[in-house]
């Protein structure tokens, strides 16, 4: 049997506000166990040095460019081929769609339980999971302290034995939470069905080529484990 093993979870999430008139949502997190983050972080610095980028680069969807394509592209390799992390999405693609009425429950309850459902196939016992939160704006205490909350009485973890600790963390200081926000982004890109940018579209064909055709747009098998994603549809939970 494998014994107790502490793993860290970075997350991310990109149009996740209600009203931003973007039709799509998404979730994202990447797993690594706790004692290999400094090595991974180490490699992906090793990356960006020899791609002629600073180590405190900031890699993210945003910053996608032809003058950095090559770099992304290596990037997204170093994901699929590093055996010790994993991602976890959640899509919602179309949020127009979303009756909170019906359902007696406001967007932030909504949000917290999508960020359980998203997050629940990573815990796995008896191992500890320590949550970080990209940091986004003066809301990010509270938020981090209330989905503590919701983790622990939705996985009965009162004495929060499987998630010991959620925090925020700054995404430039963080490598791992850089990956995360780049396969959001990408995912966020593929179901809004956009095609604006030569370097992102070659992103999204280097995951299909590796992951398959539908792997970004389609609820993942649960053998899927390397990248694994929901699509979540409204319409679904009405039933």
């Amino acid at each position: 049997m494998t014994g107790p093993r502490l793993f860290n979870v970075y997350c991310d999430e990109s149009c996740h506000l209600e009203h931003d008139g973007v039709p799509v949502m998404a979730w994202g997190a990447i797993t690594c166990p706790e004692g290999e983050v400094r090595a991974v972080a180490e490699a992906i610095r090793s990356l960006k040095a020899a791609h002629g980028l600073k180590p405190a680069f900031e890699a993210k969807w945003t910053k996608v460019s032809p003058a950095k394509a090559a770099f992304y592209l290596a990037l997204i390799d170093l994901f699929l081929a590093d055996d010790r992390l994993r991602f976890r999405g959640l899509v919602v693609p179309d949020k127009a769609r979303l009756d909170h009425a019906r359902f007696d429950q406001s967007h932030d309850d909504w949000y917290y339980k999508m960020y359980f459902t998203m997050l629940r196939p990573i815990f796995c016992a008896p191992h500890r999971y320590r949550i970080y939160l990209d940091v986004k704006d003066t809301r990010g205490g509270p938020k981090s302290r209330k989905l503590h909350d919701v983790l622990a009485n939705s996985l009965l973890d009162f004495d929060r034995q499987t998630v010991d600790r959620v925090q925020q963390v700054r995404s430039h200081e963080s490598e791992l939470l850089q990956i995360t926000d780049l396969l959001i982004g990408a995912l966020t890109y593929a179901n809004r069905g956009l095609a604006t940018s030569p370097a992102k579209a070659a992103i999204l064909e280097r995951l299909r080529a590796s992951l398959g055709q539908q792997a970004l747009s389609r609820t993942s098998t649960f053998a899927a484990t390397k990248f694994n994603i929901l699509v979540w549809r409204a319409q679904e939970a009405a039933g």
